[in-house]
């Protein structure tokens, strides 16, 4: 699945789900929040993952709505 807002990875059980709009300090927007659902659709459907990491592009995680 392509997605704009987020990065998404999946790696020895871990998944990472990025928040990817580090020039807005990753402010969260409603194209985000269906990203991340889809994502944690894919992570629920797969047995081998084990932990997901959220974590922010940039140098903010997550400056708030957008």
């Amino acid at each position: 699945m392509d997605f704009q807002d987020i990065l998404f990875d999946v790696s020895d059980g871990i998944a990472t789900i990025t928040l990817n709009r580090p020039d807005k300090l990753n402010a969260f927007t409603g194209r985000m929040m269906y990203e991340i659902i889809a994502a944690l659709d894919i992570t629920d459907a797969d047995d081998n993952v084990k932990v997901v990491i959220f974590t922010g592009a940039g140098r903010a995680f997550c400056a708030g709505a957008d």
